[in-house]
């Protein structure tokens, strides 16, 4: 479908499906900055395997400041400490800041909609902690692969080696 010439990043991995408990889990993330502790499991179960297990230093996807004010917590950083403590790497919450706001919800936008939306909104304020490393690129949820993929591309040309994405779940495509 030609789709992942467009991708920015190394490898993804998703914990499973958007689906089932995966979704409520990745929901209920939203409203709670709490992860469970299976799902705890599952993440560094993931992060642990092939080629994400080359990161070496883990970095959540950020939020834009007035969506960080309006909901008080990151839930990309939530799992993104998880999965830090649980494969005892760095975390870094500074270098990869959000400058341009998207729409709230994204929900009926097709693939370029979404690329549209975040293209340009990642900027890496901190090269020099990303520079020469493999970058671990935490969210909650891989739809198309727009937002990853624009943070992934500010922290290429940073100059890091790679970016391995992990998230929740991943959308069910049709």
């Amino acid at each position: 479908c030609g789709r992942c010439e467009m991708w920015e990043f190394t490898a993804a991995r998703a914990v499973g499906p958007y689906k089932g408990a995966l979704r409520e889990s990745v929901l209920e993330l939203k409203r709670q900055p709490q992860v469970p502790p299976q799902l705890e499991r599952l993440l560094i179960a993931a992060a642990k395997r092939e080629p994400l297990r080359q990161s070496t230093r883990i970095v959540p996807v950020p939020l834009h400041d007035r969506r960080l004010k309006s909901r008080g917590f990151n839930q990309a950083t939530v799992l993104a400490q998880v999965v830090a403590k649980g494969l005892r790497l760095p975390l870094d919450e500074v270098s990869v800041v959000r400058v341009s706001s998207s729409e709230k919800y994204r929900a009926g936008l097709d693939a370029k909609g979404r690329r549209d939306t975040v293209a340009g909104a990642f900027e890496v304020r901190q090269p020099r902690l990303v520079a020469g490393e493999n970058i671990l690129l935490v969210d909650d949820v891989f739809t198309t692969g727009a937002t990853v993929s624009a943070c992934s591309q500010a922290l290429l040309a940073a100059g890091v080696n790679s970016v391995f994405v992990l998230t929740i779940s991943r959308a069910l495509t049709s």
